[in-house]
């Protein structure tokens, strides 16, 4: 089993290069997400490396990272406003891609749970 102390450092690295992927070419907010990212690990800090808190802030620390790299894409406005505005997006290699094969299904389908009832144990 890998040291809690050593989890959350390799946590706070793969936070920090979420924000370099996410953010490039956008200083302010990388500057930003980074400055987020120290406070909250300084915030958590005083948790005993072995205790259920840590464990649980290491966890959310890598899914924000994983977050980060894979479902935040930025957009960039080109040309003039007006009706016909249009954003170049920057979509990077570890950008998650749906195929948007669920929006054309039916409720029926997809399966509904309006119609079912908890049990209840």
């Amino acid at each position: 089993m890998t040291e809690p102390r050593s989890m959350a450092l390799a946590a706070y690295r793969h936070v920090l290069r979420a924000t370099r992927i996410a953010f490039d070419g956008d200083a302010r907010l990388l500057l930003s997400a980074r400055h987020q990212a120290r406070s909250s690990f300084a915030v958590n800090s005083a948790l005993l490396p072995s205790s259920p808190d840590a464990t649980t802030q290491i966890a959310h620390a890598e899914n924000v990272a994983t977050i980060l790299r894979q479902n935040v894409v930025q957009g960039q406005k080109m040309g003039g406003g007006g009706p016909d505005e249009k954003y170049q997006l920057r979509i990077h290699g570890e950008t998650e891609r749906g195929d948007n094969e669920s929006i054309k299904m039916s409720k029926e389908e997809m399966g509904s749970l309006a119609g079912l009832k908890r049990s209840v144990s």
